[in-house]
């Protein structure tokens, strides 16, 4: 890479050149940003997975400006109009608007009616007029007049059309404008005559208008969701007359019959080309940035979601809730395998409640169960009444479970592969359970689009969304890291330097060896070369390993280090790993060489303090509020416990045990003033809130987190 494209990242995302050399060397070299933040953080400056992201996402973007220069200079070059000056100015740019403004004058164009003018011959006449100076333009116009230019008129429009184009290809003239678009520019929104009826849930924009640059993502995307299906029209304006006040001013001088010419071709050029150019630029650009908002919001979701707390390898009866079809529940063992699964009926049409007891009360017997998964939708408030009410032998949990992404996991593929025996009913609740158990490891299977976090998903650019969250899932899958000989294939594509195919090779090398013994044998899976190991190997797991440090985050290039170390201090391994008065004793000092800092013996101690310690948190059992079930059991002022499903920019979704989550807008959420609700909650949290308002025709529950006001 340039130094210029060096210079240009480290500056725009403040961060030290050499650092941002490094980490792009490192991308090219095929490494993965959760690689490069934790095993190269001597080449990086320690820059974390969010400063890495940043970097490659910028120069792929500058790699993108730069392939659009070649073709630029080479079409303006082809025309015989590329001056040193104008290519020095191209080639010195790196703002794609800017890119585009130099390009526009040569820009192979359809035929306007600029062009039709100046195949008429009237390009002189447009000159002579622009220079201002003329006082009989009527008489001048008089010797442009042929078949093709019957009268004066048409002479006058011909030339006002090569002067519009003139002023739209003006950079300076644009930039007056994309200046009035960015401090003024107001988005309005009205509903499209006849829709009234169809429209009716975007009611709240038949009449809207506001700053563009106030206008939050989730409204704009609303309003742009409601034009893209046909009810809404939706405009980006300043007013118009200060626009073309300043355009005159700029382009007309004097006041001569030619200047006078000149203000309508600038009016015209305004109206008819430059206002809707603009108009589109900063309507992308909005979209763009809410794009990104939204997204951004996603991902945030997404991680926490994934990260959740995992119950652990603990052996769960996963129930999938339901009335007239009934509850499919089934056991699964600690290893999250498929054991056992039947129908219950407790509800009505068949209320069958005291036989449906008996048969969990037996299951929870027979397979010894240790804690219970109620998927969160239809009838889960009145199953888990049921499950709670049940005296059983042993002591058993009781948990709510997201069942959001589980019919369409059990639909697909990769289910089908799973279980091709059993139908979409099962599936659905051992996916269920399995999520109790380690929701990364389940979440993973499923479309992150299906998974029903975030905010106006199916309306946002697909392949930024998917980039975005492919990210967010490799990013969590490493930072927990993955039981080698357990995890499946969906779960080891995302691990650093693998995907899809090392991931089927080493689940058919297991199956056929058995479970690996060590990091070593991952050498001998068929395609799994020297890069990809690198890559790998510190963030699979082997649960009792011949070497102690393949159960850690430990890299396998630092082993010898900590060899050393133990050799220095006359121990084994195993013993470093369990006295933390020998590892007091380690000087870091004494290791350092040209490749292995400070960063990396730090994070090696760290490691063998805490030797494959999962991140995540430890899982909580949550209870709703007895004898809430509909909307219809809440009123003002009741104070209910829940569980944070969703955050937005505007506030955040809670479960309090009802059919509908109530939102907790962003200025209920604290005493004080917050930008962001991930401030004050995460994802799966569970909150104390205050009903304020209840819309039972719109189904709609406002609540408060700010108690005891």
């Amino acid at each position: 890479m340039s130094i210029s494209l060096v210079s240009l990242i480290a500056k725009e995302l403040q961060l030290a050149p050499r650092s941002v050399e490094n980490t792009v060397q490192l991308l090219n070299e095929g490494a993965t940003i959760p690689f490069i933040s934790r095993y190269r953080k001597e080449m990086t400056g320690s820059l974390d997975e969010v400063a890495v992201g940043d970097i490659k996402e910028r120069y792929e973007k500058l790699q993108e400006i730069e392939k659009r220069k070649i073709l630029i200079l080479k079409t303006i070059e082809e025309q015989g109009a590329l001056t040193d000056e104008l290519k020095r100015k191209i080639e010195s740019s790196y703002d794609a608007i800017e890119l585009e403004d130099l390009y526009l004058p040569y820009k192979p164009k359809r035929t306007t009616r600029a062009v039709k003018a100046k195949e008429r011959g009237l390009e002189p006449l447009a000159k002579l007029l622009m220079r201002q100076f003329e006082t009989d333009v009527e008489g001048r116009a008089v010797t442009y007049l042929n078949d093709e230019v019957p009268s004066v008129d048409d002479a006058l429009q011909g030339a006002r059309d090569i002067i519009a184009e003139w002023v739209n290809e003006d950079r300076t003239g644009r930039e007056m404008v994309r200046q009035v678009f960015d401090r003024e520019a107001t988005i309005t929104c009205k509903l499209v005559k006849g829709k009234e009826e169809e429209a009716i849930k975007y009611r709240d924009y038949f009449e809207w208008s506001e700053t563009l640059k106030k206008c939050p993502s989730h409204r704009l995307l609303a309003m742009r969701r409601g034009e893209n299906e046909g009810f809404l029209k939706v405009s980006v304006s300043p007013d118009s007359e200060r626009v073309l006040d300043r355009l005159k001013r700029y382009f007309v001088k004097g006041k001569t019959p030619s200047s006078e010419q000149v203000a309508l071709a600038v009016a015209d050029a305004y109206k008819r080309l430059l206002a809707p150019s603009i108009e589109t630029e900063f309507a992308n650009l909005s979209k763009e940035k809410a794009d990104v908002d939204s997204i951004r919001v996603f991902a945030e979701n997404l991680r926490q979601l994934l990260l959740a707390s995992p119950l652990g390898q603990f052996r769960v009866l996963a129930i999938d809730p339901g009335f007239k079809s009934g509850c499919k529940v089934v056991c699964l063992d600690a290893q999250g395998n498929l054991v056992h699964n039947e129908n219950i009926y407790p509800h009505a049409p068949q209320n069958e409640k005291p036989k449906a007891i008996k048969k969990i009360e037996s299951l929870v017997d027979a397979y010894r169960i240790e804690a219970i998964a109620i998927g969160n939708g239809t009838a889960s408030r009145e199953t888990e009444a049921l499950i709670r009410n049940v005296q059983f032998k042993r002591d058993v949990q009781v948990f709510v479970v997201s069942e959001d992404g589980a019919s369409v996991y059990s639909a697909s593929k990769v289910a089908r592969d799973e279980f091709p025996e059993f139908d979409v009913t099962v599936r659905g609740a051992v996916s269920i359970g399995r999520r109790l158990m380690d929701p990364l490891a389940e979440l993973v299977k499923i479309d992150p689009k299906s998974i029903g976090v975030g905010q106006y998903q199916h309306d946002v650019d697909q392949t930024k969304m998917k980039n975005s969250l492919d990210q967010v899932v490799e990013s969590c899958v490493n930072t927990v890291g993955v039981n080698l000989n357990t995890a499946s294939k969906h779960l080891l594509t995302y691990v650093s330097g693998l995907g899809p195919q090392l991931a089927q090779n080493i689940v058919d090398f297991r199956t056929e060896n058995g479970a690996f013994d060590s990091r070593e044998l991952l050498k001998k899976v068929p395609r799994l070369g020297a890069k990809a190991f690198e890559q790998s190997a510190g963030f699979l797991r082997i649960n009792d390993a011949k070497n102690p440090l393949d159960s850690t985050a430990v890299h396998p290039e630092s082993y010898k280090i900590v060899g050393q170390m133990a050799k220095d201090l006359k121990c084994t391994v195993v013993d470093l790993i369990n006295s933390k008065q020998l590892r007091d004793q380690i000087k870091l000092d004494n290791y350092v060489s040209a490749s292995i800092g400070l960063p990396t013996l730090t994070d090696i101690l760290k490691e063998l303090d805490k030797p494959g310690r999962d991140p995540r948190e430890s899982i909580q059992v949550f209870e709703f509020a007895a004898g809430i079930f509909s909307i219809s059991d809440l009123h003002v002022g009741m104070e209910l416990p829940g569980i944070v499903t969703n955050i937005t920019n505007f506030g955040a979704f809670v479960d309090i045990g009802v059919k509908q989550d109530g939102l907790v807008h962003i200025s209920q959420m604290a005493d004080r003033f917050i930008s962001d609700p991930n401030e004050i909650v995460k994802l799966h949290q569970h909150v104390k809130v205050k009903v304020v308002e209840v819309d039972s025709v719109r189904k709609r529950i406002q609540l408060s987190m700010k108690l005891g006001m």
